[in-house]
């Protein structure tokens, strides 16, 4: 990604140390980076008939159950909003709901074998996505999985380690 208008790629560090990457940079970066992810991802989801909150709910919860809740938390939204997106997941036979075995009044979403596949499959479909990491080496990947683990550390609240 180029620098923007008034950002330089490279800074002095405020000891006069070493110069680096400027804060600036790093989130122009990661804009230009999440924008590219989102439309990469709502491109394959659409192939498919889902929508990006949708396939990012059935992602989120490749990793295992996940109460209503916390999939509203995860994905940032009001909590009438994930039952929306999750009523038109369940109609698909993508997820189902079942009460929590330790609290009846809390609903888990499970994914179905079905739900799984799409998920799958859309995640297959991400191919700018799949191209720009296959652009990097092994060790590369690997740096950057540090990196960002470190940069965003997974919190328990079924927040995705990886898209």
């Amino acid at each position: 990604m180029s620098a923007t208008l008034g950002t330089s790629r490279s800074a002095e560090t405020p000891d006069g140390g070493h110069p680096g990457v400027s804060h600036a940079v790093l989130l122009d970066t990661l804009w230009a980076s999440m924008v590219s992810l989102y439309a990469d991802l709502t491109t394959a989801a659409a192939a498919h008939g889902l929508t990006y909150s949708q396939a990012k709910a059935l992602n989120v919860l490749r990793q295992g159950p996940a109460p209503m809740r916390s999939l509203a938390d995860t994905l940032r939204c009001d909590a009438s909003n994930i039952t929306g997106i999750i009523d038109r997941l369940e109609a698909r036979g993508l997820v189902h709901r079942e009460a929590s075995p330790t609290d009846r009044r809390v609903k888990n979403v499970i994914l179905s074998e079905e739900g799984a596949a799409v998920v799958a499959v859309v995640r297959d479909g991400m191919h700018a996505t799949h191209r720009a990491l296959g652009a990097l080496s092994d060790e590369e990947r690997a740096t950057l999985d540090n990196l960002l683990s470190r940069l965003f550390p997974a919190d328990g609240d079924h927040s995705p380690k990886h898209v």
